[in-house]
């Protein structure tokens, strides 16, 4: 058991971090122009946009915001567009195993596919288009057609035995609400459960086949759910952690000969700590596996913790282990936070490791609507830290607010 002193000191370091902002979406406005030499060929700076499909914008429903988007794109120095196309089980594609209904209205209104006559546009404007999908989260969505299809078990479960499907408002109910709160309260499904990993990798498979002229996929959500405290691995016995649904436990005790942790018992807590982070793992190479297939071109990458120990241990997503092997062909690290000087370290830490030329530095541009000078002053500092990209999340809050665009498109201006 962990000793007083270290608990608190979990409970400090998670509302530290919940303070600094968490996920749920730089430098002068112009990156530093990078010489090019035979040996060292120049490397175009990328600068994406997470464009929400249920935002206050919804350019896929609406095709005449679509102008406005593409003129965004170009005042910001935009190079790559995120656009959401699968949210809570919903998919704005034709789909025959997830919810289609926003696409088949789209359709009937509009009388063309939405994301189909988007990447045109945007290719038109030499922008790359990436399919953005929210893999393991279902957001509100009880009743979406994988939980119906597979049932209860398809989600997740706590080591106390309770579904997050029976937890009132998707929240830690007592006694451990008291002290307990889920970082992103929602329906999370298991990666490991029977089924889970097969539906979701055919679900992408229709998207990235009916639109194979798609620059990429882009995977949010690729993660354990996220508990505030954070407890970092099971073998503590403390807090609140998930992927113990009854057939997940089965299968790891098959699959090891180990004894799967329990309420009463740590098990083979680092085992299992380790199989529950090879399923996601397995996850994105099959979903990569997938895309490759049907484009070799397209990238792959995924929205990340900003924080890699806390992803690895807590929410048992490795994403630093995803590039070095090839999985990912870059990150973007939602660096989501209103302490710059929290912003500036993480984002040096990040040029580190095997691949940290392919990791991109999400900003929260949203927390300055308010104080543009804000959002400007992080996207300068991204820049002077390195990165090889940054993203701003998202399109939908700055062209709700005036002030935020123009600050940020004339910066880039000024500088370029």
């Amino acid at each position: 058991m962990l000793g007083r002193r270290f608990t608190a000191s979990l409970y400090c370091l998670a509302l530290l971090a919940a303070a600094c902002g968490d996920e749920a979406p730089p430098p002068d406005a112009s990156p530093p122009v990078v010489e090019s030499s035979a040996a060292a060929p120049a490397v175009e700076p990328r600068v994406g946009l997470w464009v929400l499909c249920e935002g206050s914008q919804r350019v896929l429903e609406h095709p005449e915001r679509v102008d406005s988007l593409l003129d965004d794109a170009r005042a910001l120095g935009a190079t790559d567009l995120f656009v959401q196309v699968y949210r809570g089980g919903r998919a704005w594609f034709d789909s025959s195993l997830a919810d289609a209904g926003p696409w088949q209205e789209a359709m009937a209104a509009q009388g063309e596919d939405p994301l189909a006559a988007l990447i045109a546009r945007a290719h038109a404007e030499g922008l790359r288009v990436h399919a953005w999908v929210n893999v393991l989260s279902l957001a509100g969505n009880r009743d979406a057609v994988i939980v119906r299809e597979l049932g209860r078990d398809a989600v997740h479960v706590d080591r106390r035995g309770r579904s997050i499907l029976d937890f009132p408002s998707l929240e830690i109910p007592q006694p451990d609400r008291a002290t307990v709160r889920m970082g992103t309260p929602a329906v999370w499904l298991d990666p490991a459960a029977p089924g889970v990993a097969d539906r979701l990798v055919a679900t992408f498979d229709e998207l990235i086949r009916r639109h194979p002229n798609l620059d990429g996929l882009h995977l949010d959500y690729i993660r354990y759910p996220d508990v505030l405290p954070f407890t970092p691995g099971s073998r503590f016995q403390v807090g609140v952690e998930f992927g113990y649904g009854a057939a997940s436990r089965r299968r790891f005790e098959a699959e090891t000969g180990l004894r799967a942790p329990s309420a009463s018992s740590a098990g083979s807590a680092d085992a299992w700590d380790g199989w529950r982070r090879d399923q996601v793992s397995s996850l994105v190479s099959r979903i990569r596996a997938s895309l490759q297939a049907v484009n070799p071109q397209a990238t792959l990458s995924a929205a990340v913790s900003a924080y890699p120990s806390r992803a690895y241990l807590s929410l048992l997503q490795d994403w630093r282990g995803w590039l070095d092997e090839g999985l990912l062909d870059f990150a973007v690290t939602m660096l989501y936070t209103r302490d710059d000087r929290l912003l500036r370290q993480e984002a040096s830490a990040y040029s580190g490791g095997l691949a940290g030329n392919r990791v991109w530095i999400g900003l929260g541009s949203w927390l300055f609507a308010r104080d543009p000078a804000r959002a400007v002053a992080q996207r300068e500092a991204a820049w002077a830290a390195g990165a090889r990209g940054v993203a701003l999340f998202s399109w939908d809050s700055i062209a709700d607010a005036p002030e935020l665009r123009a600050a940020l498109a004339e910066e880039r201006d000024g500088d370029g």
